[in-house]
């Protein structure tokens, strides 16, 4: 997809893809309002917790974020892929896209839920991150 720029509208931009390598699959999920939505999807089992990874697709979703999708998001995936709500540590990516924006690099949270579906955020480390995709 080729877009504007909107600091020089005669100059052409290519769009943040999101690269492959941040999931296996492209999920379809309700998201706000029953608007269809996708996210990239990865689920990492390991010998504790199924780690779910659900990443930004950007241009690529043509609906709900995953931080907006929130609890609904995980719900659906449990119920879709067959996972026990006490067995997944729920985790959202935000891709490195290559912008000159730094709420575009590369970052991953530890999402947990309140009583009241209210989502906790907690930055994993770089070590973290590591030891998430290493072989257990």
């Amino acid at each position: 997809m080729i877009r504007v720029n909107p600091c020089n509208p005669w100059q052409k931009t290519k769009s943040m893809k999101v690269q492959k390598k941040y999931y296996d699959e492209i999920f379809d999920f309700n998201g706000q309002w029953a608007l269809p939505s996708k996210c990239g999807l990865k689920i990492i089992p390991k010998e504790s917790k199924t780690y779910v990874i659900v990443t930004e697709l950007y241009q690529d979703n043509p609906g709900t974020s995953v931080t907006y999708a929130g609890i609904s998001l995980a719900q659906q995936i449990c119920e879709k892929k067959g996972l026990e709500w006490s067995d997944i540590m729920y985790i959202e990516c935000t891709p490195n896209t290559n912008s000159v924006l730094s709420f575009y690099d590369e970052q991953y949270y530890e999402v947990t839920f309140n009583n009241n579906s209210q989502a906790n955020y907690r930055k994993l480390s770089k070590e973290e991150i590591e030891n998430l995709f290493n072989k257990p």
